[in-house]
């Protein structure tokens, strides 16, 4: 498995990037994302990637960072979601507003990407909305179905995720349960901020 690669930009196009490493060039698929931010050709570059085996071809996915890595290989767990679809999603939106549309279960931002339709859109969210351990290794809380409960909650109290995320992010470690834990990031979240 290819993991990373680090090298010089050869060549890039609105979907590829070619990196030299150590002399062998290597095509790598790429969000919208990361071919915006990518440095000038010539010029140095690290991408964390995904290496794709069929049975006619080795594709490589590249990412400016871990995150959008990770989460690359969550959507292509998902039912009917190949590399190029996923590929297509992170195109349209960054990871927190992905992240964001699955955990409040709206299905709006996936069902604007090309080749994702509405029932694709409505499995992505089903399969993915269980399956972001990120939100409990972020917020120390103890299980991903119980983050997604606070989260959820907040949300549902008009709190958007942001505010959501920040008064989980700020709870007395101590706390336990999701009820107790809905309870402190209220009265965080009814304090009013200083600047």
């Amino acid at each position: 498995m290819i993991a990373l690669l680090s090298g010089k930009i050869i060549s890039k196009d609105e979907r590829q990037v070619v990196v030299d490493v150590n002399g062998v060039g290597y095509r790598v698929f790429t969000p919208t994302s990361t071919l915006e931010a990518l440095p000038k050709i010539g010029e140095g570059i690290i991408l964390f990637t995904y290496l794709a085996v069929r049975e006619d071809a080795l594709d490589l996915y590249g990412f400016l960072t871990k995150r959008e890595e990770e989460f690359f290989g969550l959507l292509i767990t998902v039912s009917g979601i190949g590399p190029k679809s996923a590929l297509n999603v992170l195109s349209s939106a960054s990871v927190d507003q992905l992240e964001e549309a699955i955990i409040s279960g709206s299905d709006d931002v996936l069902n604007r990407v090309a080749g994702i339709g509405k029932k694709t859109s409505g499995r992505i969210v089903l399969e993915l909305k269980t399956k972001i351990k990120r939100i409990a290794k972020e917020f120390g809380v103890a299980g991903v179905v119980e983050g997604i409960e606070v989260l959820d909650a907040l949300s549902a109290l008009g709190f958007s995720i942001k505010e959501a995320r920040e008064a989980v992010q700020n709870l007395p470690p101590d706390t336990e349960g999701v009820g107790d834990k809905v309870k402190e990031a209220l009265k965080l979240l009814s304090k009013p901020t200083r600047k």
